[in-house]
């Protein structure tokens, strides 16, 4: 990418849920985690906020990679990514368990193939939130995307 290239500072992209997702199947979802009942990789995340200190709880889907676990915010610039960079852990459930977690995000620069990744497994779930992007779009389109998705990498602790 080019010097000028937008950073995460400057991208202030967030695609707010709407009233059936935070009222109906986002409840429905995380009931689903906590009895072991999710998708192979959907998980519950819990980020304590950063300006209450009280812990929030959001669906995501948790991608592994070589080893190394990776959230995608498909979203964009949601209020779990901000509380996450200031809290830089968290909880995660997934498979019936909780697993502490600490969070580092990951460069714009390189986070390109993790985000077509993301969208190549996801495309049925996260499709409506990447617009014009699908998982055949090129390698510079996902470049160009790059700082409107925050991804982190976790480690569990």
């Amino acid at each position: 990418m080019s010097n000028n290239a937008p950073t995460i500072a400057n991208s202030n992209r967030y695609l707010k849920p709407d009233f059936a997702s935070q009222r109906v199947a986002n409840p429905i979802m995380r009931g689903l985690v906590r009895l072991g009942f999710a998708p192979s990789d959907g998980a519950t995340l819990q980020v304590r906020g950063r300006k209450t200190g009280e812990w929030r709880t959001v669906i995501v889907n948790m991608m592994e990679i070589d080893g190394r676990q990776i959230l995608v915010a498909p979203r964009g610039h949601t209020q779990w990514v901000r509380n996450l960079r200031i809290a830089g852990d968290g909880r995660i459930r997934s498979k019936g368990r909780r697993n502490v977690f600490t969070a580092i995000e990951i460069d714009d620069e390189t986070n390109g193939p993790l985000l077509q990744e993301y969208l190549t497994r996801y495309t049925k779930h996260v499709q409506g939130y990447f617009g014009d992007i699908t998982p055949d779009s090129s390698d510079e389109t996902f470049a160009a995307a790059a700082n409107d998705f925050p991804i982190f990498e976790i480690t569990m602790s």
